[in-house]
């Protein structure tokens, strides 16, 4: 079962609402996708804990309906 871009976009924003959330769908299969994530919530913390914390928003969606997720989290430029 596919997951649609603005569903992964809606979940992370649920969950980490200042959140800027670019998705890129990699293959057009809804499977396959690419997220850039910023936060303000991300300062202070380790690229691990950003990307768990993004995990978190998915709801346990990963490996089931989402096959793949390229992440990459950064704080906002002027924090």
């Amino acid at each position: 079962m596919a997951m649609e871009a603005s569903e992964i976009a809606r979940l992370i924003k649920e969950a980490i609402p200042d959140a800027e959330v670019v998705i890129e769908d990699l293959r057009g299969d809804g499977d396959h996708y690419a997220a850039q994530v910023t936060s303000a919530t991300f300062v202070g913390k380790s690229r691990v804990q950003q990307h768990q914390m993004v995990y978190q928003a998915l709801k346990g969606r990963m490996g089931d309906q989402l096959h793949a997720l390229a992440l990459q989290t950064n704080p906002p430029a002027n924090a």
